[in-house]
């Protein structure tokens, strides 16, 4: 996915991307550097140059007037209220994304990095604490599969003795990431977790096939003459019962630290799930012992398809990451912004294009300078701006082409037959 600053953007005039295209007003040297004197800035003009230049354009400069489109929390209120709910809503994003481009590169890092010192001790509890709440779970609820003979609570049972497997899985993948061999793996090792995602997630919807096929094979064999109900254990009931609550804690404190760590985030996933497998489970079971005996293979079936489900989307959202999936809108215009406002000598942005390669985002920028400016010069200002971009969080690596004019075919674009 390509996105070109010289065209108008289909999200219509009122969207910061559509007034990025609509003109190019240039601040002059002078200017820049009575802004950075202005704002007690330390910056020494002659020495740092390129880098005053893009940091006085990015904090002080609104040269596109962006801040016209922000709406004030009382109209937000009133936009809020009766039929105009979503126009509010679409207004609130939109203010969060003006902040956003507004903001300048360097403080998008700092909060970044400040926020994953922040989370770092409560990511790696959530981690640990739901690795060993996920090993003494196993035990307890293959205890109450193997004492109540229930369909639905073996595929409860299942799902909880391969979580401490998953757990350790994830762990080691993400660790083993981050030790690779730069030369054997250039790309480094983020891709490691996505495909440990991908094989933990394909091993748990074929266990879970096993199931279903068990639960129907159950219900075909049923004999006239068998009993009508299962019998009931209540020791088992309850073993499910206290996993339900801690995996509900488990989900609770893994939620609010998901969006930190991309291992967080499948334990959030993980746990989400068992806690309507769980509820689920001990209500067909239950059924099973006081309603009819069919209501537990039954249930067992639809516990099992239903974790398949899930575990299938989570592939197929793993897959999209390798498969080089473009990034989020918001993200593409935050890079479009900061580049076409990076420095004076740019003169437009030709193409940007952001795509997954594997969590991270690799990141492509095209940029147009005069034909006459120097190669040292060229070569400066887009190493600075490709140095900026990669601090960013959730880039991996990227890359800047200059070129002098837009004529030509988009860059780096296989060559059609």
């Amino acid at each position: 996915m390509a996105h070109n600053a010289n065209r108008d953007d289909k999200e219509g005039r009122s969207s910061p991307l559509a007034i990025i295209h609509s003109f190019n007003p240039r601040v002059q040297g002078e200017e820049i550097e009575e802004i950075a004197v202005a704002s007690n800035e330390n910056v020494d003009i002659e020495m740092r140059a390129a880098s005053a230049f893009s940091t006085a354009v990015s904090t002080a400069v609104d040269p596109y007037s962006l801040k016209r489109g922000l709406k004030t929390d009382e109209e937000l209120r009133s936009l809020k209220k009766g039929k105009q709910k979503k126009q509010g809503k679409y207004y609130e994003k939109q203010n969060t994304l003006i902040e956003d481009l507004l903001r300048p590169l360097d403080q998008h890092v700092e909060d970044a990095r400040a926020e994953r010192n922040a989370n770092r001790l409560p990511v790696k509890i959530a981690i640990y604490v739901s690795l060993a709440a996920n090993i003494a779970l196993s035990a307890l609820q293959l205890f109450a599969a193997i004492k109540s003979l229930s369909l639905s609570l073996l595929a409860t049972a299942i799902d909880s003795v391969f979580d401490p497997a998953g757990n350790l899985l994830l762990w080691h993948l993400h660790h083993k990431s981050r030790k690779l061999d730069v030369n054997k793996w250039p790309v480094g090792g983020e891709r490691l977790t996505t495909i440990g995602n991908i094989c933990y997630g394909s091993v748990m919807a074929a266990i879970n096939l096993v199931v279903c096929v068990e639960s129907i094979r159950t219900i075909i064999e049923h004999k006239k003459g068998d009993p009508e109900t299962n019998k009931i254990f209540v020791p088992a009931l309850v073993a499910v019962a206290s996993a339900l609550g801690v995996k509900l804690f488990l989900a609770i404190l893994c939620y609010a630290y998901k969006k930190h760590d991309t291992q967080v985030e499948m334990l959030y996933q993980d746990h989400r799930n068992d806690l309507w497998i769980n509820s689920f489970g001990i209500l067909m079971s239950a059924g099973g012992s006081k309603l009819k005996w069919f209501i537990d293979p039954m249930g067992g079936f639809i516990i099992a398809f239903g974790v398949i489900i899930a575990w299938c989307r989570t592939i197929y959202h793993e897959f999209e990451f390798l498969a080089g999936k473009s990034a989020e809108k918001e993200f593409l215009q935050l890079i479009v912004y900061k580049t076409v406002t990076f420095s004076d000598e740019i003169e437009k942005v030709d193409t940007v294009r952001a795509y997954h390669t594997g969590p991270e985002l690799f990141v492509e920028v095209d940029i147009v300078m005069p034909a006459d400016t120097p190669l040292l010069r060229a070569h400066d200002l887009s190493q600075q701006l490709q140095d900026k971009i990669e601090l960013l969080p959730g880039v991996a690596r990227a890359f800047v082409h200059v070129d002098h004019e837009t004529t030509h075919s988009p860059e780096h674009g296989r060559p059609k037959s």
